[in-house]
């Protein structure tokens, strides 16, 4: 699943350049958004996220383009590997900035973990 973002100025730090709280806020509901979209009538928490490195700023005006991918699914959990593509530079070339794995769990209405299909 693919997904875009653009920086405005309420998305930028003192500094001027992307909160990194912002970054993980998105990352975290494409991958939302994707688990539900691939298991419809589940709910979905996230328990957790693998590395939070931030490889390159990123300035206002700025498109980030998110890749969603699903790497892993258990019993009641699923992980989605979420890259995150900023930059239009020389011939389309886009830089990775953010990379992490952002694990799920499905639960029923008490909180309980819910059982995925096979």
């Amino acid at each position: 699943m693919e997904n875009h973002k653009l920086v405005l100025p309420e998305h930028l730090n003192h500094y001027g350049y992307l909160f990194g709280g912002y970054l993980l806020k998105w990352v975290d509901e494409y991958a939302w958004i994707a688990a539900t979209l691939d298991f419809p009538g589940h709910n979905f928490v996230t328990i957790g996220l693998d590395k939070v490195e931030f490889k390159k700023s990123v300035k206002q005006g700025a498109i980030l383009r998110f890749l969603v991918e699903r790497t892993k699914k258990g019993n009641s959990s699923v992980e989605y590997k979420v890259n995150v593509f900023c930059g239009r530079g020389e011939k389309g070339k886009q830089d990775l900035i953010f990379s992490t794995n952002v694990t799920f769990v499905s639960v029923d209405k008490h909180g309980g973990k819910k059982q995925l299909p096979a």
